[in-house]
């Protein structure tokens, strides 16, 4: 799996460089922090004005983008890559959010978050029960965690990508009955379940969920 994960880790930084290759820095902010809007509105998560968030495998254009009046970190192990790699990402554009360049299994805060996005970014860690861990583990009793994912829609297809990497950007295969599960079994209660998009494969999902 490390060198499966290696492998996406590649073609992550590559899809990025590609998406991004010809958009106006400023244009696709403005578009990308609309989106984030919209979503959190869709998700129907309040945040309260002391809430502590994390944005877990954020990516360069997290919804870090739009949490500026809250004190809010965000980690993912390809920052440094994106900073030097892609002009619409700079760290100093955030100066109210504190980023670290490390892997989500690997990451101490020396806190624990009232509410935790993992958007688009479990099945891209390296070790799926320890990334779970994690964001259990650095949620507050009652906090809520947010994590969305691509999930299978079909068990055969499923168990073909699991065993030949047909989507390299996702070293993790499941479906939403399992990604729930994932959560139920350490402890949290699924308040939610959204379908943000729908593909021919899989199946965009928001799960909201509460550490019990």
């Amino acid at each position: 799996m490390n060198l499966r994960w290696q492998l996406a880790q590649f073609f992550e930084i590559r899809w990025w460089k590609n998406y991004l290759a010809g958009r106006d820095k400023t244009g696709y902010l403005c578009w990308k922090k609309n989106y984030w809007h919209v979503f959190l509105e869709k998700s129907h998560i309040s945040l309260p004005e002391t809430a502590q968030i994390l944005d877990a495998g954020c990516g360069p254009a997290g919804i870090f983008m739009i949490l500026e009046n809250y004190k809010t970190d965000a980690v993912d192990p390809l920052l440094e890559k994106y900073e030097t790699d892609l002009p619409h990402f700079q760290k100093t554009d955030y100066p109210a959010v504190r980023f670290f360049s490390e892997k989500l299994e690997k990451f101490k805060s020396g806190t624990q978050y009232d509410c935790i996005f993992c958007l688009n970014a479990i099945n891209h860690v390296a070790n799926l029960e320890s990334g779970f861990d994690k964001l259990v583990g650095l949620a507050k009793p009652s906090g809520t965690l947010a994590v969305s994912v691509d999930a299978h829609r079909y068990d055969f297809l499923k168990k073909i990508f699991q065993w030949i990497p047909g989507d390299v950007l996702h070293p993790h295969q499941f479906n939403l009955e399992e990604y729930q599960e994932m959560l139920t079994r350490r402890g949290c209660k699924i308040e939610r379940t959204i379908l943000v998009k729908r593909e021919a494969i899989f199946d965009y999902f928001l799960i909201v969920a509460a550490k019990v």
